[in-house]
């Protein structure tokens, strides 16, 4: 890293071999768009190079805490549908399915972000007017999920709020499935990564 002592420090802490773009000359962990730089994406600093090709392997999918359901639609778009003023809670799921021949990755890094906000100079990227309290993680493989038995998967749950400025957003699920240890170095030196990007349609609903 270009600041080699204070990048390492906060990538002990966090045990999160994800890394975004520099703004000066740091870097930051864990995934942090829009934080300390303007990245498009995670591609900017990391090659997708992983042994996690195979997307028939691949698991990425957001369910209703509540129902249990998967929002995904037809065309392979996620969609919440929330009423102004209240909140509603998802999982993100992602990982490698159960039977799968290549090793499973060891660590799930993600972001939900507006990428139209990328060019803003605030600490949140995500859509505007909406409330969130995890719009990002990183999280060690291993979660149980009822709804995908036996897979090397990740989950954890995100609550969002549409407030009185919200309205209807286009958010990109920025995925990087990694496996290998933080050690001095550049990124690509030890870490094994697959790049991923899925859409999550925000819709406010009225009454």
């Amino acid at each position: 890293m270009r600041s080699r002592g204070a990048a390492m420090s906060v990538a002990l802490f966090l045990t999160c071999p994800f890394t975004l773009a520099p703004a000066g000359d740091a870097f930051a962990y864990p995934p942090a768009v829009g934080i300390l730089g303007k990245s498009r994406s995670c591609v900017t600093c990391h090659a997708s190079n992983g042994p996690w090709q195979d997307e028939s392997k691949t698991i990425v999918d957001i369910l209703d805490a509540a129902t249990r359901r998967s929002l995904r639609q037809p065309d392979g778009r996620f969609v919440l549908r929330v009423e102004r003023g209240k909140g509603a809670t998802v999982l993100t799921v992602i990982g490698r399915a159960q039977g799968d021949s290549t090793d499973a990755p060891t660590r799930n890094a993600w972001l939900y972000v507006d990428p139209t906000r990328l060019e803003i100079g605030t600490l949140s990227k995500f859509a505007s007017g909406w409330d969130v309290n995890l719009p990002m993680s990183c999280r060690i493989v291993g979660d149980a999920v009822p709804e995908y038995p036996g897979a090397a998967v990740t989950a954890l749950p995100m609550t969002v709020r549409p407030g009185d400025a919200a309205r209807n957003a286009d958010l990109e699920l920025q995925i990087l499935l990694t496996s290998g240890g933080p050690r001095k170095g550049t990124p690509d030196e030890w870490l094994r990564a697959n790049y991923l990007v899925r859409t999550l349609s925000l819709v406010v609903i009225d009454r």
